[in-house]
């Protein structure tokens, strides 16, 4: 019995520390982008915010969240990170800017600018949480061998001369 529970729990305490380092994201996230609002539009401004956190939080991510402090592959993965970010920060400005268009502006019109914006903001950045975990999770953090792979191909003189 405990042999079929230890995968769930370290499934659960890999997402549960993925979520404290994305409440470190998100915090730097949210607060960022009411500081780029005064300067740029709705849609910048979440992109601004977004890329903000990503900078800040891939370390914390690396050591605290996936547990590969020393995997020496820091480059690959800071690659990978950034590749997993963009699709994510793609989900969240979307999501973003779509339920504030279709959502919290024609069902709550009476409500402060602010916080549909910041509603809709949220709802972007549940989103991009996801797209960020399994991202992670499935390919930045873990050894696919493509890497290995890729280096492994002889080029194409080398085939020629075989």
């Amino acid at each position: 019995m405990s042999s079929i529970g230890q995968p769930k729990t370290k499934e659960y305490k890999d997402f549960f520390s993925f979520f404290l380092t994305a409440v470190l994201g998100a915090s730097i996230n949210f607060v960022s982008q009411i500081f780029y609002r005064k300067f740029f539009d709705f849609d910048t401004s979440v992109l601004c915010g977004y890329l903000t956190a990503t900078v800040l939080t891939f370390i914390p991510t690396k050591r605290y969240a996936f547990s590969a402090r020393d995997t020496g592959n820091t480059g690959r993965e800071a690659i990978k990170f950034l590749g997993i970010a963009v699709v994510a920060l793609a989900v969240q400005v979307y999501v973003a800017k779509y339920t504030l268009e279709w959502i919290a502006n024609p069902l709550f019109p009476n409500v402060s600018e602010l916080w549909r914006e910041k509603g809709s903001h949220v709802a972007g950045m549940g989103m991009s949480f996801l797209a960020n975990y399994f991202g992670h999770k499935l390919l930045t953090f873990r050894s696919t061998g493509f890497y290995d792979r890729l280096l492994s191909r002889p080029s194409k003189e080398q085939e020629r001369n075989v």
